[in-house]
């Protein structure tokens, strides 16, 4: 198995929307965002499969130096040896790449989060800068493009903490911004033992509107000229906001069960998003 055919092989097992995402891509463009999504995939892992935080910081150490490996042009594990070949090609920022791994140490030290602020932190280490690295790989000229797609990686994490309420509580770690849970009269209690409070849906509510105002924050930041190249980002954040919308719908019963949308939607909304998306840059 080569390294790249190893990247493909794990983004299609995770069946995320990333992967129904960038399917569209040219093929260079589509193996790099692969090799990062894999890559993403790998430390996300080391964090979410191993229970001994210990071990887990020794591993996310090993996959810091990885990446210092590739950039020197000598990894060792076939996705750090993928994305050794991406790298030059798209001018991948070494700083970036590490501040995700950053982001995942985060994880193993800190699983409750006081503040709006705080979160925004943990935010922008575990999406905006897969945003940022992402716009490298789809290709961008004006610099502006580069905060569209921190915003929007923050836009779409936070869908992800009120996708996943329920199973980062049985992680022990709640993202629910602490100062929220108290204004809303939501208890630990309550999410750790799945328990519906009166104060949640409020609360989840106020979580989606702050996603939807980062997401139009993100598209007010994306220049004219590169909204063709990203339209690979503005697929999957279609694919994301689908998502919210069911949960809204579901009135954000996240602790009763997990929304997804199934594989069919996903590659619906993105063959419409990314038509959409070729008018708009016609007419442009």
């Amino acid at each position: 198995m080569t390294p790249q055919s190893y990247c493909e092989e794990r983004a299609a097992r995770s069946g995320s929307s990333f992967y129904y995402s960038f399917r569209l891509l040219p093929t260079e463009r589509r193996e790099a965002i692969t090799a990062l999504y894999a890559f993403c995939r790998e430390v996300d892992d080391v964090v979410d499969e191993c229970s001994e935080p210990a071990l887990a910081a020794i591993k996310l150490k090993w996959w810091d130096e990885e990446i210092d490996r590739a950039y020197d042009g000598r990894p060792e594990h076939p996705v750090g040896q993928a994305l050794a070949h991406h790298i030059p090609r798209f001018d991948l920022p070494r700083a970036v790449l590490h501040e995700i791994v950053a982001g995942m140490a985060m994880d193993l030290t800190r699983n409750r989060y006081p503040d709006d602020a705080a979160l925004a932190t943990y935010c922008y280490h575990a999406a905006g800068t897969v945003g940022i690295l992402a716009a490298h790989i789809f290709g961008f000229r004006d610099p502006a493009t580069l905060d569209y797609a921190r915003e929007l990686g923050h836009a779409l994490q936070l869908i992800n903490i009120i996708r996943d309420v329920r199973e980062d509580a049985g992680r022990n770690r709640i993202y629910l911004p602490q100062d929220a849970l108290a204004r809303h009269g939501v208890t630990e209690s309550d999410l750790l033992q799945g328990r519906e409070a009166a104060g949640l849906t409020a609360l989840l509510a106020e979580l989606a509107a702050q996603a939807r105002s980062h997401h139009a924050s993100a598209l007010s930041h994306l220049p004219d000229s590169d909204r063709a190249d990203q339209r690979t980002g503005l697929v999957m954040a279609a694919i994301y906001l689908a998502t919210l919308d069911e949960i809204e719908r579901d009135d954000f019963r996240v602790l009763q069960h997990r929304v997804h949308l199934t594989p069919l939607r996903k590659l619906w909304i993105a063959w419409i998003t990314s038509r959409h998306e070729r008018r708009v840059a016609r007419a442009a």
